[in-house]
């Protein structure tokens, strides 16, 4: 653990005791944010298929919000009040009037922001497009030349900081309206059509074999949709939401965009 883990998890320690405005600790935390801010850090990687959660990291954004007050900010002829500024360093990357990033998230050159939210400790990959009125939640980890499609929800999670945060891998397509929580995955290049949710508790079905796949993890160069699978209960039978993946694509391939949109249609998602 480095020196400035230590110190961070040492402060965390004492959470408690701390009060706005103490200059050393809000010093130290506003050091590491930066650190994620700028690229230097992140708060969740996959290593050999596993999430790893950096929790001192998470932990020094929750000890902003404790250390940090209240300011007025201003952006154009808008006025903010909040612990925390806007983004700054957006160097390379186009931001579309309307959308907004919040200081400590990442956003690497060539993405496109779209009128949209980037909260704290977000990062975003090159390349990738934060469609109209898309939403990055806290820590959410997205990769490059990722498509989030208009109105996209990508959920956040700071506490508990152990809790893995969402994470769509590079090339991946989410589709308009589509939900990403609870520490969903999408694999690299997967397709999730439309109005799709993905959460920790929600089923992925393969509708080739009728296997259930996993729990909240959308396979890589996989095509997925949102359905539905009876269940039996006290007071009848109900349909329960699932996710189901009715296509595989080869690594590296891409549809075309009519081929796509006919793939998805026959399987009603369109």
């Amino acid at each position: 653990m480095s020196s400035e883990a230590e110190r961070i998890a040492e402060l965390w320690s004492r959470r408690d005791t701390l009060r706005v405005g103490d200059a050393e600790a809000l010093g130290l935390v506003r050091a590491v944010v930066q650190r994620l801010d700028d690229g230097t850090e992140r708060v969740a990687e996959v290593i050999d298929g596993e999430v790893v959660v950096h929790e001192w990291l998470k932990q020094a954004i929750l000890l902003l919000f404790r250390l940090a007050d209240l300011e007025v900010t201003e952006a154009g002829p808008f006025q903010f009040r909040d612990r925390l500024p806007l983004k700054r360093d957006i160097e390379g990357v186009r931001v579309v009037p309307g959308a907004s990033a919040r200081w400590g998230s990442h956003i690497e050159p060539g993405a496109v922001l779209m009128p949209s939210y980037v909260n704290i400790g977000a990062r975003v990959g090159a390349g990738t497009m934060v469609d109209t009125w898309a939403t990055v939640g806290s820590c959410a980890q997205v990769g490059a030349n990722v498509h989030l499609s208009g109105g996209v929800g990508i959920g956040g999670v700071l506490e508990p900081p152990q809790a893995a945060p969402v994470i769509v891998g590079d090339g991946a397509m989410i589709g308009s309206r589509s939900i990403l929580v609870e520490g969903a995955r999408v694999g690299e290049g997967a397709v999730v059509g439309a109005g799709t949710i993905v959460s920790a508790s929600i089923p992925v079905i393969d509708t080739d074999t009728g296997e259930e796949l996993s729990r909240g993890v959308v396979p890589a160069w996989s095509v997925a949709v949102s359905g539905t699978r009876q269940r039996k209960f006290p007071g009848g039978e109900f349909g329960l939401p699932c996710v189901l993946v009715i296509g595989r694509l080869e690594p590296g391939q891409r549809h075309g965009k009519a081929e796509l949109e006919s793939l998805l249609r026959d399987h009603g998602s369109l």
